[in-house]
């Protein structure tokens, strides 16, 4: 049976995580959660240590402090690794990405008998069916321009760069060499799909609802975003 484990980078998502577990394991039943908490003062990783107590299926990697996006799912898929699975599952522990799609993200990874299925799986808002629910317009609008940006400089040929909303196949994550990755906030989307295509990767696109927090706040910027921008010029230009 192949193994899944699920990873949510956390930073004050104490309201959000016992939903989004619940309903992960509703959908999904027979994977891992990993949550990789950056030191939240709101009390996330207790929460996550105490639960463990009763569910081995909950794992917590507790980190120093907000070290950033992009190094806690590094984290995730050098634990997804060393751990043996089969495919690492990345979502937003904020509740927009529905775990209802996981079913289908997980079907397009594992194939069938004559398909041995795809190596990278994306929870895409920008194909046929997908959408968002809940962003202003000037939002939206910036998403579609940081994809579009994104698919001219590193030359993706995926709709949605930017989400998080992913399944990876495991094995191919042990040929990236993460020493070439200078990404460590929202740029890391971008950057390791330009770095899983350098490795001939394969990818799909799945068509989900993006829906917007339901509790807390927002942790990207504007310092951020103008940072993630220049990082994808540097990679598209150098190639580093």
């Amino acid at each position: 049976m192949l193994r899944f484990l699920v990873s949510l980078a956390t930073y004050n998502e104490r309201e959000n995580l016992p939903l989004i577990t619940k309903e992960i394991f509703e959908f999904a039943p027979d994977v891992d959660i990993l949550v990789i908490d950056d030191n939240s003062p709101d009390g996330t990783g207790d929460w996550v240590a105490e639960q463990m107590k009763t569910e081995p299926r909950l794992k917590l990697l507790r980190r120093s402090g907000k070290l950033g996006l992009g190094t806690a799912t590094l984290a995730a898929m050098h634990y997804a690794v060393e751990n043996h699975y089969d495919f690492l599952l990345n979502m937003d522990a904020d509740l927009s990405h529905p775990p209802r799609y996981l079913p289908a993200i997980r079907a397009k990874a594992e194939g069938n008998n004559n398909d041995h299925g795809f190596d990278v799986v994306i929870g895409s808002r920008y194909v046929q069916g997908g959408g968002v629910e809940g962003w202003p317009f000037y939002r939206q609008l910036m998403s579609r321009c940081i994809n579009l940006y994104a698919k001219f400089f590193l030359g993706l040929k995926t709709k949605d760069n930017s989400g998080a909303f992913r399944c990876y196949r495991v094995e191919l994550l042990k040929k990236l060499d993460v020493t070439k990755i200078i990404s460590k906030g929202y740029s890391f989307q971008e950057e390791i799909l330009y770095r899983l295509k350098k490795l001939n990767a394969t990818f799909v696109e799945v068509p989900i609802i993006f829906v917007d927090r339901r509790f807390g706040s927002s942790k990207i910027n504007r310092k951020e975003t103008l940072n993630a921008l220049w990082i994808l010029f540097r990679i598209g230009i150098f190639g580093r």
